[in-house]
C-alpha cells in the first residue's frame, strides 16, 4: 500500500512505476515514448540506409505525405527527388559518338537537350566539351 499512497503524489508517474514495481523513476524505453517513436526511427533508419519514401509507405501501410512528415519531423534532410528518364532511343549514344551534338540528338528524339544530355550521362556517356573544337 505505501507504494500506491506514493503515486498519486509524483502524478504522472504512477503507470511508470506500476509497470516498473515502483523501484526505479527512470523506466527506460517506455518513458521516453520508445512505443510511439521505434516507426519513426526505423523509417529514418531505412531512409537513411537508401530506401525511398514511396518505399517506406508501401513496406509500412503509410502514405507518402505521413512518412514524409514523419522524417521531416525528425530532422532528416530529405534527399532530392530523382528524375525518371525514358528508356535510350535505340541508337543515341552510337549517333553521338558518331559526331551528333545532343541538340541535334534531341530534336531527333522529340526530347529537350536536358533530357537528352542526362540520358547520356546515364549511359556512361564521356560529354565533349562545348562549341567546336
Amino acid at each position: 500500500m505505501s507504494e500506491d499512497d506514493q503515486s498519486p503524489a509524483r502524478g504522472g508517474d504512477d503507470p511508470m512505476t506500476e509497470d516498473d514495481g515502483g523501484a526505479d523513476e527512470h523506466t527506460g524505453p517506455a518513458e521516453d515514448g520508445d512505443a510511439l517513436g521505434s516507426p519513426g526511427d526505423e523509417l529514418v533508419r531505412l531512409y537513411n540506409g537508401g530506401e525511398t519514401i514511396e518505399n517506406l509507405a508501401a513496406r509500412f501501410g503509410l502514405s507518402y505525405r505521413k512518412v514524409r512528415t514523419a522524417l521531416l519531423a525528425a530532422g532528416v534532410k530529405l534527399r532530392p527527388p530523382r528524375i525518371q528518364l525514358p528508356p535510350t532511343p535505340p541508337g543515341l549514344v552510337n549517333a553521338y559518338f558518331s559526331g551528333r551534338s545532343i541538340r541535334q540528338l534531341a530534336d531527333m528524339h522529340g526530347m529537350s537537350y536536358n533530357q537528352t544530355r542526362r540520358i547520356l550521362l546515364a549511359e556512361g556517356v564521356v560529354l565533349r566539351p562545348r562549341g567546336r573544337q
